[in-house]
């Protein structure tokens, strides 16, 4: 199905699959929230056998994503929230660049924290606001970007940097295990990120970090 979708919300994300597999947790049953066409579901379902529930909003990327996983809810998070099985329990669930596009996102952590299994893991990416391309858009543009992907999607409703990332996974009753950053120079995909490997100095780092990812447990 060849379909128009924003190459931000589709694709692999081997990040965000390294990180799971990193945890040495089995995984029977693992949520996949905002899935898209199901990519890392699927990727995950061959490696390991496990059953791969979704969650996704745009049903054309959930009709997609049905074709390669067990079950897919079409609806926001926060409807999936209203209408799921209570008795379900997930070895791992997924929140890849999720939570910024919600009104409560320290509310919907929590819930997906109450849908572990004891062992479960959490795996969560969420693009840092702290990007020096913030910084010099609103100190020498005076301006905000509204863009269609990266740091400043338009559709972003919430904006972390790695404190109150933090603050958030603590929040939920979560421990960080693991962090990992993605660094770029240019929030977009320029040439020039190819060098954003010796921006991983202490005291600078932060400020070109494009995303963090963390894999937490149950604190």
């Amino acid at each position: 199905m060849n379909q128009p979708f924003n190459a931000s919300y589709v694709g692999h994300r081997a990040d965000v699959v390294s990180l799971l597999m990193s945890s040495g947790t089995t995984l029977h049953r693992v949520l996949d929230v905002g899935s898209a066409t199901g990519e890392v579901g699927a990727y995950v379902k061959r490696q390991t056998g496990a059953i791969v529930d979704a969650v996704e909003m745009v049903p054309e990327m959930a009709a997609v994503a049905a074709t390669k996983l067990d079950n897919v809810f079409v609806g926001t998070a926060e409807e999936f929230v209203e209408k799921s099985d209570p008795a379900l329990r997930y070895d791992a669930i997924l929140l890849a660049d999720v939570l910024e596009h919600t009104a409560d996102p320290w509310a919907l952590l929590a819930f997906f924290r109450s849908r572990l299994t004891p062992t479960g893991v959490v795996v969560i990416s969420l693009p840092n606001i702290r990007h020096w391309s913030t910084i010099f858009n609103l100190t020498f543009r005076g301006d905000w970007p509204h863009r269609d992907r990266g740091i400043h999607d338009r559709t972003h409703l919430r904006f972390f940097t790695l404190k109150t990332m933090r603050e958030l996974i603590e929040s939920a009753g979560l421990k960080i295990d693991r962090m990992n950053r993605n660094l770029r120079i240019d929030e977009g995909f320029g040439r020039i990120n190819k060098y954003s490997g010796f921006t991983n100095l202490p005291g600078l780092r932060s400020f070109f970090t494009f995303q963090y990812l963390f894999l937490c447990s149950a604190a």
